[in-house]
């Protein structure tokens, strides 16, 4: 019986959604302290996946060069598992976290 007869599977949004925020916290390799991980939001239309991550960064460090990660990795890890392409990966920065703010909020700064 061909593929096509058999059927198919459909892997549902939030699905998507769970594996693209997981790639974003393995690019940026942790949440900076007092920070959230990654959240995802993901529309599929046709095996195609369009996704958008936000997500909190250290500062300082190459912004440009972390979030360029975290579309390489999505694309990666979104077609690996879900079998989909992703065009675009729309990477939102909310907060950046400075040693500086971290040492303070660990009561550190004199």
């Amino acid at each position: 019986m061909a593929a096509r007869e058999r059927g198919s599977t459909t892997i549902a949004d939030r699905v998507v959604a769970k594996i693209a925020a997981q790639a974003a916290r393995e690019a940026i390799h942790v949440v900076p302290a007092g920070g959230t991980a990654p959240q995802a939001s993901v529309t599929v239309h046709h095996e195609v996946a369009h996704v958008h991550v936000s997500l909190e960064l250290d500062y300082p460090s190459d912004i440009g060069e972390q979030c360029g990660a975290v579309r390489h990795r999505v694309v990666e890890r979104v077609k690996a598992l879900a079998g989909m392409d992703v065009p675009e990966v729309a990477v939102l920065v909310e907060r950046l976290h400075s040693a500086h703010s971290r040492r303070a909020a660990q009561g550190r700064i004199r």
